[in-house]
């Protein structure tokens, strides 16, 4: 059904090395408080069928480029003040409105971050994937309807033909983001640019999604721009990266020589970092300290001088410009040729080699915190009375077992919907057990009431995912902070509020000064060590971590895991860590939980679980985590999980893991295994062990 092409111009399609040049682009957002240079003369190119990656921390320009591309900035502030984009030759900027929307969505299609806002929640999930059918290949009805099964077929959805008629709230995170890549891939586009495709996703569900994108892209020839702050991501499939700092590119090559050499000290800052499963474990993890600047008056010369180890006076003399330092590598420092000789250790950007780890000696005769067989479960009405609405039991946790000790950091791992953030909610009595025995430092906290439970509660607090949403935007940041103090009568006035406000934010690595701000205007680091200062105001025992790190970049995560370790030596601290990031997790974790689906599957001391996981589902987590190394990621043998995890409305029979298991047998569906110790200390539910 593809549009015919003139001879003429296929010709010199055919004689074009390029499908997309972006020549000298410059983005400007016109504000109240001034312009705004979201990008400021970035140059790059794609070729058909090739993967380029496009990295960097938030408001470098990465997404504001993009959407350039598709003529899609919000306009009247957002504007393309310079520059080409060149689309098979065509320069997409000059282009009336109705050709540009003729190319959108047929030629050169967008994967969006977020697929529930993407996707029209009053429409079926067919309509929005038959639309563009309908309207850039003149498809009938019923040839858009089977060319719409025939898409979510290749994605990987199952009952695709009843599922057409679904809604996106039907669909789980992993399927709603698989129908966003049916519908860039419906009109058979010559570029794809996906935007963070796998930000919400499980380590699982994005190892298949981005299987599934590389395949099609050799196959069908397609080109994609994958925008992205996950590094191991770009070691596993990107063929050329590029790299932005502040509005400007920072480095550009082959991702190989990128990882292999990094020839400008941001990316080699971006790469430490990064913790690695591949690699010992150090002391504390490498950051980058400081934050991006501000980009309505950004410094004078190279915009990283003021974070950067290797600076020099001739660095903010003058904006350095992306030079030629290698075949097929430019960097934007004007030590790059040294970088490219003495590497990123002998400008003092990297150690050489890390502290090792201290041990921690525990306290193991009495736990702080034991939980006994705890079960939360909740009741879920579905459908209409008048239809006849039935009522389900969705068992988020069933039958957990654990005892944490003073000092102790345990980590709580497992996909969407496993019940980690269920047991946090739980343990904080934000949700009533249905069953089982929670015991604190002494106190029944099942049954604890009044006074008791107000005790509780200041031992016990929370840091939670989303910064931005779990600070009040109507108040200051020193009020935000002092409330819980002056709640619970730890100061004895305000004026002592405020002094202990100053005192927790120098703690957390804030200035004084940010007493007086609102959320708004502080970065997502910063928020998240507000929420921290919050939690310390109480003077706990026990911090409650649920995903502190899974909204922030990859540099600012660093140096908010350093700051938790550094707080805890302090105060002695108890945490218990609920992530999805099992790098990270195996940094700041002594013992390491793994939940599927509201059950436990294993149990063990970080270094014996990470050096010989037993159950099959850890060893498919850790299988599907990518290493931002593409030498090492092009050696590894990627043994994708297939499949979704089941809805705990209807949970499988026997072991909940069996429908996704490469090892099960029909006895696995009979009887669910028990949790048993196979080692010393290391506890796993699986009866193939």
């Amino acid at each position: 059904m593809d549009q015919p092409v003139p001879a003429t111009a296929a010709a010199g399609v055919a004689t074009r090395p390029w499908l997309l040049e972006i020549e000298n682009l410059h983005v400007h957002f016109v504000t109240s408080r001034g312009v705004v240079r979201a990008v400021e003369g970035v140059s790059y190119k794609v070729k058909p069928g090739e993967v380029v990656a496009l990295v960097g921390e938030s408001g470098c320009g990465k997404s504001v480029s993009s959407l350039a591309v598709m003529r899609l900035l919000a306009k009247p502030a957002g504007r393309v003040v310079h520059g080409r984009i060149l689309f098979e030759g065509r320069d997409l900027l000059t282009l009336p409105d109705d050709e540009m929307r003729a190319i959108r969505g047929r030629d050169i299609a967008m994967i969006f971050q977020e697929p529930m806002t993407s996707l029209n929640p009053v429409l079926t999930i067919g309509f929005q994937i038959m639309e563009p059918l309908l309207i850039h290949l003149n498809m009938t009805e019923a040839q858009a309807r089977t060319r719409a099964v025939e898409l979510l077929t290749l994605v990987g959805i199952p009952d695709p033909d009843r599922r057409l008629d679904q809604y996106p709230h039907q669909f789980s995170g992993g399927m709603r983001q698989r129908v966003m890549i049916a519908i860039g891939l419906a009109c058979n586009p010559k570029l794809i640019i996906a935007d963070e495709p796998t930000t919400a996703l499980d380590v699982t569900i994005q190892a298949q999604i981005l299987e599934l994108m590389k395949k099609l892209s050799r196959e069908l020839n397609i080109a994609l721009v994958v925008i992205t702050h996950n590094l191991g991501i770009v070691a596993r499939y990107a063929d050329r990266v590029n790299v932005m700092y502040a509005a400007r590119l920072a480095e550009t090559g082959r991702a190989a020589d990128v990882f292999a050499q990094p020839l400008h000290p941001y990316t080699a800052g971006l790469l430490r970092s990064v913790p690695r499963l591949d690699q010992p474990r150090g002391r504390m993890l490498e950051t980058i300290e400081g934050l991006p600047p501000n980009l309505l008056e950004p410094p004078p010369g190279c915009r990283f001088a003021p974070r950067c180890r290797a600076r020099q006076d001739a660095c903010v003399a003058a904006v350095p410009e992306l030079e030629d330092v290698m075949p097929d590598r430019h960097s934007a420092c004007i030590r790059a040729r040294e970088m490219a000789e003495v590497g990123a250790i002998g400008l003092g950007l990297q150690s050489a080699q890390p502290e090792s780890p201290v041990a921690k000696n525990l306290d193991r005769t009495k736990p702080l915190l034991q939980v006994d067989r705890l079960k939360t479960y909740f009741d879920v009405t579905t459908g209409f009375k008048a239809f006849g609405a039935r009522k389900s039991l969705v068992r988020a946790v069933d039958d957990l077992s654990i005892k944490i000790y003073r000092g102790e950091t345990v980590g709580l791992v497992g996909e969407s919907g496993c019940g980690k953030t269920t047991v946090g909610r739980t343990l904080l009595r934000l949700e009533r057990a249905t069953s089982g025995n929670i015991q604190f430092d002494g106190i029944d906290v099942v049954s604890a009431e009044g006074d008791e439970l107000k005790a509780y509660r200041r031992k016990v607090q929370v840091i939670f995912q989303d910064p931005y949403s779990s600070l009040n935007p109507r108040m200051t940041i020193g009020q935000i902070i002092a409330e819980p103090m002056l709640v619970y009568k730890l100061v004895a006035d305000r004026k002592e509020a405020q002094a202990r406000v100053k005192d927790l934010l120098t703690q957390v690595g804030l200035f004084e000064y940010m007493a007086e701000r609102y959320p708004h205007e502080l970065s997502g680091g910063q928020r998240q060590r507000v929420g921290i200062a919050r939690a310390l105001a109480m003077e706990p025992e026990f911090i409650i971590c649920d995903e502190p790190v899974s909204a922030l970049d990859v540099s600012i995560q660093a140096q908010i895991i350093n700051l938790l370790e550094e707080l805890q030596q302090k105060f002695n601290l108890t945490f218990l860590f609920i992530a999805h990031d099992l790098a990270v997790v195996r940094h700041i974790s002594n013992r390491v939980i793994v939940m599927y689906l509201g059950k436990v599957m294993e149990i063990a001391d970080r270094d014996a679980l990470y050096a010989n996981p037993l159950h099959p589902y850890t060893q498919a987590l850790l299988e599907a985590v990518p290493i931002p190394d593409p030498a090492l990621e092009a050696q590894r043998v990627h043994k994708v999980i297939g499949g979704e995890v089941p809805s705990p409305l209807n949970p499988p029979a026997g072991c909940v893991f069996h429908t996704r298991c490469p090892r099960a047998t029909d006895e696995c569906k009979k009887g669910v295994p028990e949790l048993k110790e196979v080692q010393p200390g290391h506890y796993a539910a699986c009866i193939k062990i």
